[in-house]
């Protein structure tokens, strides 16, 4: 009787000692040594009435928790995974809770996108030293922002609620209601949707480059076109820019590479066919039910960045450093430090920096919590040091003269003939990794989307493929007239980092101080005017 007569909240100091909310998952997804495991009938039972309380308010209000009574003991609790599989909690401890390094290495590998063969592209728009301090200033303030997203939970003002299941669309639920909902929700879907438009054009980019590559090797051509400071690392031109001081993304792309001859290049073509090619293989990919499968391959996208890493230092010492500083005026091969599109670095750098709607569930695993800002700090210091150290060395290595740094590529892997082995490799890589990463995209895009509009991440077949249908024709009509990848990632890091960047993490800090009373100028001056900075980001992507 002692125990009913406690309070449902008593069960909250047993909550909080997990990191994980209890699931009955189907038997075909459990993973465990035994293939036959089976969950007991105990712990279904004792799940469900789980369920039961979990439905009678939000998952986020703390009036209704589930009592001790209901909640499955150790050995019957599994871990269930968004990708589809369940594993079984072994012993005492909870959690598998990882070291520092881990952490530090895990935020790097997440953040580590397209955006990196972006980066002397952007240094060439904004002018070398102007480029600099921008990806320095942009690093800082996307990591106080991202701060204030992991610190967000804490405002909160419920001090009992197991803050661990919180994740920072709870946040902007709590402070903005449905509107904060849906907001985070939607410029969520922009992030997602506009990498994987990125995706699609720069699988379009690698699939061409590497049919090319082999037709040339089978047919023994080679292209003649291409200029370099010395007799074996050759540099290209595909698109040159006529006009310096203008946005390059703007021009009719023509490809200056060395022609393989006029029925090939009718059915290979980088526009005109190859986006239309990739459908065949990967709308299908699309539309499976878990994406449990491809989430094994994502260990590829560390190899691909220290793979580009090595690529980059390697034609870096080939080539040699080409710099020559005119500080407001052009010359016929080198351009300002300081340019007038240097908005357009911005827009990819917020979107390079971008993070935020996964970081609290990131760090939630950090075995030592007290270091959460330290870690994310040294995180942001990799990743802004691996996008100076790529973009800086591919600009300084472009070899003026000949050519004119404005040359440079939104993809920088395009400012190397198709016959290059080394990049050849890079592109074959990243052509594989993109392909397993974009089924996982699409499935993120299904399950935000479906889960808020359905309440089932899968609510039919038909459902999933119009989506899909939506999602990979978009990828299609930017891959055939616009295949810019530096454009797309501005604009949608511009516009996704409005809300997620800038204006959310910002109004929820001042709205939590005012709350406490301890709101003062100083603080609300200066998160406004990153508020502000959002803003003229995003405008900045059009005007400039």
């Amino acid at each position: 009787m002692d125990e009913d007569s406690k309070p449902l909240l008593g069960s909250v100091q047993f909550l909080l000692a997990l990191s994980f909310r209890p699931f009955h998952v189907e038997p075909r997804n459990i993973v465990g040594d035994d293939p036959q495991e089976r969950v007991s009938a105990e712990a279904a039972a004792l799940s469900s009435r789980v369920h039961y309380y979990g439905r009678l308010t939000a998952s986020s209000d703390p009036l209704l928790v589930p009592p001790d009574h209901v909640i499955p003991s150790p050995e019957d609790i599994y871990i269930y995974s968004p990708l589809g599989t369940a594993f079984k909690v072994r012993g005492g401890d909870s959690t598998a809770k990882n070291p520092s390094i881990v952490t530090i290495f895990a935020i790097w590998n997440t953040m580590m996108g397209t955006s990196i063969l972006s980066m002397p592209w952007g240094i060439k728009q904004a002018g070398f030293t102007l480029g600099i301090i921008i990806i320095v200033l942009m690093g800082l303030l996307t990591l106080y922002c991202c701060y204030r997203v992991l610190k967000s939970t804490n405002s909160v003002i419920f001090p009992l609620l197991p803050q661990s299941n919180w994740e920072f669309p709870d946040v902007c639920k709590y402070y903005f209601g449905g509107f904060g909902k849906w907001s985070s929700l939607v410029f969520s879907l922009v992030s997602l949707i506009g990498a994987m438009v990125v995706y699609w054009v720069l699988m379009s980019n690698f699939l061409f480059n590497t049919g090319k590559f082999i037709y040339n090797y089978v047919h023994n051509v080679s292209s003649s076109d291409a200029f370099g400071t010395n007799g074996t690392d050759r540099v290209i031109c595909p698109y040159p820019n006529l006009d310096p001081d203008g946005d390059s993304s703007t021009l009719q792309y023509y490809v200056s590479d060395n022609s393989t001859g006029p029925v090939f290049d009718r059915w290979w073509s980088k526009t005109h066919t190859i986006p239309f090619y990739l459908i065949i293989l990967l709308l299908p990919l699309l539309n499976f039910r878990s994406a449990s499968f491809f989430a094994r391959f994502t260990f590829l996208g560390t190899l691909s960045v220290v793979y580009l890493i090595f690529l980059v230092t390697y034609k870096a010492i080939r080539l040699g450093f080409h710099l020559d500083f005119h500080w407001f005026d052009s010359s016929t091969f080198f351009l300002p430090e300081f340019r007038s599109l240097f908005p357009q670095l911005s827009g990819v750098l917020t979107l390079a920096f971008f993070i935020h709607n996964c970081i609290i569930t990131l760090m939630k695993n950090n075995k030592h919590q007290e270091n959460n800002v330290r870690d994310l700090s040294l995180a942001y210091l990799l990743v802004g040091l691996t996008y100076l150290y790529v973009g800086v060395l591919i600009f300084a290595a472009f070899p003026s003269p000949p050519l004119s740094k404005d040359c440079i590529e939104p993809n920088f892997l395009d400012n190397f003939p198709s016959s290059d082995v080394l990049v050849f490799v890079a592109r074959t890589g990243l052509l594989f990794q993109m392909t397993t990463v974009y089924p996982l995209l699409g499935y993120l895009v299904r399950v935000q989307l479906m889960g808020q509009l359905f309440g089932d991440h899968y609510p039919g077949f038909l459902h999933v493929f119009i989506l899909n249908i939506v999602v990979v024709g978009t990828g299609v009509l930017m891959a055939r007239f616009y295949p810019n990848i530096g454009s797309i990632s501005r604009y949608s890091g511009a516009i996704c980092g409005l809300a997620l960047v800038f204006v959310l993490p910002s109004l929820i800090h001042m709205v939590s101080l005012k709350r406490r009373g301890e709101l003062r100028w100083p603080s609300a001056v200066f998160h406004s005017f990153l508020v502000l900075l959002g803003v003229a980001n995003l405008f900045g992507q059009f005007f400039m």
